[in-house]
């Protein structure tokens, strides 16, 4: 090696020992977020997962932990507590929690449910026919699930007694199972959760099922939200702007390949079924995330005025101690701006 060769190399390698270790104290210096989902790995989660295999995450400078959930209620007191930083959760049992524990309870961010998924279903030839046919029933339903926790507004609006209801808390694979089996009269649920799980297990949820959806019954609320620690928003502002920037692009990206978005999904849970989460997925967007008021407001966004009438249900109802205002349930400060979040769902209809 002669005299300039060796003067290079000696030049050079602490530079790139240098550049090395600058980027590994740059991973190491990723802000690492854990992140509750609603439910088990389905189709409509997909762009959670877009956006971290198209580093969308990484991009904005944080590491984020997907772990599955066990209900959308469940994600609310598991955010709260320090648990997770960020889950997709259930917004109203999010004000239920802010009524009681405001100190403790979550922000939500970002809505992506904006039509109420909540629903009773039960087979078709079950006398039950409207929410008064309840009473003298049984209804089962998972501990966490937001249609249960939504119950007593329910009978609070459309006029029947609660405590003439027998509920029983039945583990969420068993379902559809006890359902059509006639161990219950009526599943409490999500729509498209029960119509899915129902289409899995073989049977046609057009033929053998009816819906008693809380929606027909005066009850416009909001549904599932990104919801985000206080101590976060506190602490760390710009990772929870990073996370909606990052989960955004992938539920555009999404939007224009629904495919690619359930194969997101299947690599993390290869036992579901493509076919399957694929009609999910596009029923969730046209039923769960299409309110004609995203046009105005963008998805993601509230109506102030809608919210404030969802919170008033809830408290009435729940006979809760305390009305919380919007701005305890909701912050917008964080949302992407308007022209980047959606405001018309690819092919949905109103």
């Amino acid at each position: 090696m002669t005299f300039n060769s060796l003067r290079r190399y000696l030049l050079v390698v602490p530079a790139a020992v240098g550049l090395a270790s600058f980027a590994a104290d740059q991973a190491d210096a990723q802000t690492r977020l854990k992140f509750v989902l609603n439910w088990k790995y389905q189709g409509p989660q997909g762009w959670f997962f877009v956006a971290a295999d198209k580093g969308y995450y990484k991009a904005e400078g944080i590491d984020v932990t997907i772990d599955q959930g066990d209900g959308s209620a469940a994600a609310v007191p598991k955010v709260a507590s320090g648990t997770y930083d960020i889950g997709f959760g259930d917004i109203n049992a999010l004000i239920e929690f802010a009524a009681r524990k405001p100190e403790e309870a979550p922000l939500a961010v970002y809505v992506l449910y904006n039509r109420p998924p909540f629903t009773v279903a039960v087979k078709t030839d079950s006398p039950i026919k409207t929410p008064k046919d309840f009473e003298g029933r049984t209804l089962g339903g998972a501990a966490n699930d937001g249609a249960l926790k939504l119950f007593p507004a329910l009978a609070k609006i459309a006029g029947f007694d609660a405590s003439k209801v027998n509920i029983t808390t039945i583990a969420p694979n068993l379902r559809e199972q006890m359902l059509m089996r006639g161990q219950v009269d009526g599943v409490f649920g999500y729509v498209n959760t029960i119509l899915f799980s129902a289409k899995l297990m073989g049977v046609d949820p057009a033929k053998e099922m009816r819906w008693i959806n809380y929606g027909d019954y005066g009850m416009d609320l909001y549904s599932n939200a990104i919801i985000v620690s206080r101590k976060l928003v506190n602490e760390n502002p710009q990772a929870v702007r990073g996370f909606l920037r990052a989960m955004n692009k992938g539920l555009v990206d999404s939007l224009k390949n629904p495919k690619a978005s359930v194969e997101a999904v299947l690599k993390r849970e290869p036992l579901i079924q493509l076919n399957v989460e694929l009609e999910r997925f596009d029923a969730t967007i046209k039923e769960e995330m299409n309110h004609p008021e995203i046009a105005q407001i963008g998805l993601g966004d509230i109506d102030d005025a809608r919210m404030k009438k969802g919170i008033e249900i809830l408290v009435d109802a729940n006979q809760l101690p305390r009305m919380p205002a919007v701005s305890e349930i909701f912050v917008r400060d964080f949302l992407p701006p308007k022209s980047e979040r959606p405001t018309k769902l690819v092919d949905a209809k109103s």
